[in-house]
């Protein structure tokens, strides 16, 4: 699989404050990868340095197997700020202009208008758009020169849930055409739905970097009560299916498992052993609540 970027023991001070600390991931093309983490956490300060606008206090990366920045960069298209386009020119007229910067045809305007939804509106102007068509318009931009990877920092901040979800739609379609993907996100539920990959960052430090799929493939967890709630716990914490024992606001447990296990044989397993359950469900782990468990680790 052809890499696209790799970020070896990055980091980044502004005097006594580590923004980026050691961060090391590699990018593969095809995929869409989140940057996960909490404002703050040094997701645009990465995407700075990747993108030549931020200077790295040390480390490195790498574009296209060694493909100098400058050059590496006429295959990226970014959009790291809120669009900034001309008020008073059309949709068309501001594309036209980014084409004559890019050196690629005009042609090339219909097709990604059409892409972003907006080709209807191409000679209304700027400053008569909405959030969500102006950050669309942005990435219609982003992408007239064909890149190989798209980056986004916060792409749906500020949006309305229309807009969220027409721009979650937009890159999910960009994908589907062979362009990686990289955004920076502190919406768990936005990196779920798009990404196939995910770095999650706090404080500049990477605590996870892998597949979201992994990420999440645990064995999941166990929503158990009974009357006698400290014989239950005894025979819970004597099997070695179950491992970390928590209560809910309401009373019931939460017991994570450590091997696969089903209700039934749970079930069984307690009522031999004297303990009859009112409250048995199983239920997968999400990615914020692995998300989470990471945070609070690492805190």
């Amino acid at each position: 699989m052809k890499t696209i970027l790799t970020i070896n023991n990055l980091t980044k001070k502004y005097g006594k404050l580590t923004a980026v600390s050691d961060l090391s991931f590699t990018i593969e093309k095809g995929n869409v990868y989140g940057i996960l983490g909490p404002n703050g956490s040094g997701k645009s300060t990465t995407l700075g340095i990747i993108l030549n606008v931020v200077n790295k206090t040390s480390g490195d990366f790498q574009w296209f197997n060694g493909t100098t920045t400058h050059q590496a960069l006429k295959k990226v298209g970014a959009i790291i700020e809120r669009p900034n386009f001309y008020p008073y020119m059309t949709a068309q007229e501001n594309l036209k202009l980014v084409c004559k910067i890019k050196e690629v045809p005009e042609s090339k305007i219909e097709e990604k208008l059409k892409l972003v939804g907006l080709w209807e509106r191409k000679n209304d102007k700027f400053k008569t758009f909405s959030l969500g068509m102006k950050q669309r318009l942005a990435i219609s931009s982003a992408l007239l020169n064909d890149p190989e990877i798209l980056i986004l920092d916060e792409p749906t901040n500020g949006l309305d849930p229309q807009g969220i979800h027409q721009i979650r739609e937009i890159i999910i379609q960009i994908a589907e055409t062979g362009t990686t993907i990289l955004l920076a996100s502190h919406l768990l539920d936005e990196v779920e739905k798009v990404c196939t990959h995910v770095v999650v960052l706090q404080k500049g430090i990477r605590l996870y970097s892998g597949r979201v799929d992994q990420m999440v493939a645990s064995y999941g967890y166990f929503e158990i009560n009974a009357e006698d709630q400290s014989k239950l716990t005894s025979l819970l914490n004597n099997h070695e299916a179950f491992g970390n024992i928590s209560h809910t606001k309401s009373g019931v447990l939460n017991v994570i498992l450590t091997q696969d296990i089903n209700a039934e044989d749970v079930n069984k397993y307690l009522f031999e052993n004297g303990v009859i359950v009112n409250h048995l469900v199983k239920k997968k782990e999400s990615l914020e609540e692995k998300f989470l468990q990471l945070t609070s680790q690492q805190s």
